[in-house]
């Protein structure tokens, strides 16, 4: 059956500027920031851990991963708006799967990093202008249906695998070093602040790269405090890092899920929205 015109213009308009009760994902805060540097750092020492501390190896534990992720996104999609918990764990776990899909590619096929990260930007581009000449909006605020969140996560998957690939490119390949590689994509993100804070750039677009480099600061992090003093790390090994970084996310999870202080529902009833 042909799709009504007006109906078909509705579902493209973007959300409207105040947020709602159905979107899926929360207000950006400081906490959204801190527990997404906590799970970028977690991905990378956790799929470190799984795949050799506890020596599952690369196959196993993308399959056990994956299985997991998908087990708990279709609970995220399942709900009828934000509950912290449930996005948050599909926030690491699909930090872990974007560090294997990189970790397959480099570790498993030899690919160079260079092309992963060439790789997974093209289609990070890709799935934000599909997204956008689809729905007619990139905003997280219009992350209200099905169809927008399936956006959303895909972009979120390839943000993590791009962010791995880039970070190892530039700590290990170009032998720079961690430490100076979490200083380089701070001082990068720092950038984007100023640009977003200082001369008003477009809300959105500057999310979505500090979202981006949030990814490779968590992975250099990770693997500054994991890596062997010997290797330019801080030597806590991937056991007590990804222990470390997995407390503290659940912390401030629990703080979240009890003070909705970053719930969509508040925001909306209070008429206030983060610009992205």
């Amino acid at each position: 059956m042909t799709q009504n015109p007006a109906e078909d213009a509705t579902a493209r308009r973007p959300s409207t500027t105040l947020r709602t009760a159905a979107s899926k994902v929360p207000e950006v805060t400081a906490f959204f920031w801190i527990v997404k540097v906590l799970a970028t750092t977690v991905g990378e020492t956790a799929a470190d851990y799984l795949n050799e501390t506890l020596g599952l190896g690369l196959t196993l534990t993308s399959l056990v991963m994956t299985v997991l992720l998908v087990v708990v996104l279709v609970a995220q999609f399942r709900t009828r708006g934000y509950r912290p918990p449930v996005y948050w764990l599909a926030v690491v776990l699909i930090s872990v799967v974007g560090t294997l899909l990189t970790d397959n590619l480099t570790d498993g096929l030899g690919v160079p990093l260079g092309v992963s990260t060439a790789v997974f930007a093209v289609l990070l581009t890709a799935t934000f202008l599909t997204w956008h000449r689809v729905e007619g909006t990139l905003s997280i605020h219009a992350v209200d249906s099905p169809r927008r969140e399936a956006f959303y996560w895909l972009a979120i998957l390839f943000t993590f695998a791009l962010g791995t690939a880039a970070g190892d490119l530039v700590a290990e390949a170009s032998g720079i070093g961690y430490l100076p590689s979490v200083l380089l994509f701070a001082a990068a993100i720092a950038v984007v602040a100023v640009l977003r804070f200082g001369v008003r750039a477009d809300a959105v677009a500057t999310f979505w790269a500090a979202y981006v480099l949030t990814r490779p600061l968590g992975a250099s992090l990770g693997d500054l405090l994991s890596q062997d003093r010997a290797d330019g790390g801080l030597g806590w090994g991937t056991t007590l890092t990804s222990l470390a970084f997995l407390v503290a996310i659940l912390l401030v999870v629990v703080h979240l899920a009890v003070s909705g202080v970053d719930s969509p529902d508040r925001v909306a009833r209070r008429g206030r929205r983060s610009p992205a």
